[in-house]
């Protein structure tokens, strides 16, 4: 039996640094991990972290394909399933409302199976009427969610938004690709 695949985008939350710990336990697990990173998680971790624990390229950049097929739609056909962890509210914003301007909401547009949500970002960003619709418009689509959390918030603020652990982020995956 062939190795499940995952596509594990990155989107540019201060959470990035739990995709690096994500991406190393689905790595050991024995899953084919390959990631796309927004811009603004570029600035937060490196893809070169990404790629040492993926041993998978990493996809940065809409217009750089080492292939004839634009990676975004190729690792929409590879992959069995999407984790987006961080999603920032710019990116859930993105994917409820069709807009694909850069690699990962490009990558999410051309994904059309499962697809994992571990949101995070300030409190009174979560609870934004707008936010809260989009989240709504993704979750009437089928797209599934894990957190966010309550607790200490990067910015001093205590309260919903914070990514969830790694280990529940875990066991989701698990339970979405169980066969």
């Amino acid at each position: 039996m062939s190795k499940k695949c995952i596509l594990l985008g990155v989107s540019g939350g201060i959470a990035a640094y739990k995709a690096v710990d994500l991406c190393s336990k689905l790595s050991s697990q024995g899953y084919d991990v390959n990631v796309v990173m927004t811009e603004s998680a570029r600035k937060l971790v490196s893809e070169c972290l990404f790629r040492t624990l993926s041993k998978n390229p990493v996809l940065t950049d809409l217009f750089e394909s080492p292939d004839w097929r634009p990676g975004h739609v190729a690792l929409a056909e590879k992959a069995d399933l999407m984790v987006v962890a961080p999603a920032t509210a710019n990116f859930i914003g993105k994917l409820a409302n069709g807009i694909a301007d850069d690699v990962l909401s490009t990558s999410a547009i051309a994904f059309y199976k499962k697809v994992l949500i571990a949101p995070a970002m300030n409190t009174h960003m979560w609870r934004h009427p707008a936010v809260q619709k989009n989240c709504e418009t993704l979750r009437s689509w089928g797209v599934e969610f894990v957190g966010p959390a309550s607790g200490h918030l990067a910015c001093g603020d205590v309260g919903e938004g914070r990514m969830v652990e790694v280990p529940e982020i875990l066991e989701k995956i698990n339970e979405l690709l169980k066969d």
